[in-house]
């Protein structure tokens, strides 16, 4: 590769002089560390960036826990209270990283605060509550987005295209399972706050599904009709200071079917108890002119199957790297071939709600608004009830 095409694709505008955004975060743990590294990131890698973000402050419940967290992310201030940071002026962006129980009120009074929001998933509790946010932040006039991150995966945004442009033809169906293992009996988990309804709201379904219940909306649309099932595997667990026992009264996994309101045919599933799955998320689309699977685990490849593209002698799925600088998002990362990874899409995320904000641009319909939090819970709170009942339900997405 020439000299001329490298600084191409790394980007080498640096003339522009970005409007800053003050970024108040809530949350210094898992999400709080994975949005900070997107937000230092961001101005570097994306140039010229769309706004640089100002690390105004960090906002936890452990005093020395947060100030450790601001000084080694970089951010200016730390809080103990959330409300004293909805109240800093200086704040423009409100991103909350949060248990799922700080999740509503925080935004609510943020929105209120004029201060634009950005909530991890899942949005609410149910759907009741993640309504109430939605209102809240319509209301306010404020950009509003759900840190639905899966969207922008380079792969997943080529999916979007194809079917975008036609290329795909009508949908058939839509697979999706998201696997992990991490609260399976050998790893010996506490009752810790995702075990608990009051906290989490769900348990699998919530912590994964809600992931691939927005990838169906997403890539296919509306589900019309659902049918599903849950099973929590260990109803009790230990208090994590061994003072006794709680129990579990989230779902450990969940399966469902569903109808779409364009026919497509659909099923999802989710679980904390897949020995030896780590993070493991693959979606498979079938349609009338071909066929595309992507897997997580491997987020830089496609596996595609066109229909009638070759002799079927040779005809089958091929594997496609999604690296060149023509596909989605690449062009601010790396020569092609050269694969990036699951932190990206924090910073491919964040740069598109920067780009919102401060070109007053729509978030959707690639960005999750709080309209997208608000039907994935719809579609939580359906397969609950599905379960509950053990029969198949209508969706009202009212």
């Amino acid at each position: 590769m020439s000299d001329q095409a490298f600084t191409a694709m790394a980007g080498s505008d640096d003339s522009v002089d970005a409007p800053r955004v003050g970024v108040g975060m809530l949350g210094y743990a898992f999400m709080g560390k994975a949005h900070s590294n997107a937000l230092k990131t961001l101005p570097y890698m994306m140039s010229p960036p769309p706004a640089i973000p100002d690390l105004v402050a960090i906002c936890g419940r452990n005093a020395d826990a947060v100030q450790a967290a601001a000084r080694r992310f970089g951010y200016a201030r730390a809080y103990t209270d959330w409300r004293d940071m909805v109240a800093d002026e200086s704040i423009d962006l409100f991103d909350n990283g949060g248990p799922n129980d700080a999740h509503a009120e925080p935004c609510i009074a943020a929105a209120a605060a004029g201060k634009h929001l950005l909530c991890e998933k899942p949005l609410g509790r149910n759907a009741e509550e993640s309504r109430l946010m939605l209102d809240a932040a319509v209301a306010a006039g404020v950009k509003h987005m759900v840190a639905f991150n899966y969207r922008f995966v380079p792969a997943i945004r080529q999916v979007r295209e194809l079917i975008d442009s036609g290329r795909l033809g009508r949908i058939y169906h839509f697979r999706a399972i998201y696997l992990q293992e991490w609260i399976m009996p050998q790893y010996g988990t506490p009752a810790i706050w995702r075990l608990n309804k009051r906290e989490a709201g769900s348990g699998a379904l919530g912590d994964l599904g809600a992931h691939i219940i927005d990838l169906a909306h997403y890539l296919v649309g509306d589900i019309a009709h659902l049918g599903a099932m849950t099973q929590t595997f260990i109803k009790e667990r230990p208090l994590p200071d061994g003072s006794g026992t709680a129990k579990v009264d989230v779902d450990d996994a969940f399966v469902a079917n569903v109808e779409f309101a364009n026919g497509a045919l659909g099923t999802l599933e989710a679980t904390r108890f897949a020995a030896g799955r780590k993070n493991h998320q693959v979606i498979e689309i079938n349609a009338e002119h071909g066929s595309v699977r992507f897997n997580l685990e491997r987020l830089n490849e496609l596996e595609v199957f066109w229909v009638g593209d070759e002799p079927k002698e040779t005809q089958g799925f091929h594997q496609t790297l999604v690296t060149e600088a023509h596909h989605p998002f690449l062009e601010h990362w790396w020569p092609h071939g050269h694969i990036i990874g699951w932190e990206h899409t924090f910073v491919h995320e964040i740069g598109h709600l920067l780009d919102c904000i401060v070109n007053d641009r729509e978030v959707a319909p690639h960005g999750a608004t709080f309209l997208d939090g608000y039907r994935a819970a719809v579609i939580g709170d359906a397969i609950l009830e599905s379960a509950a009942s053990r029969r198949q339900v209508d969706v009202s997405y009212a």
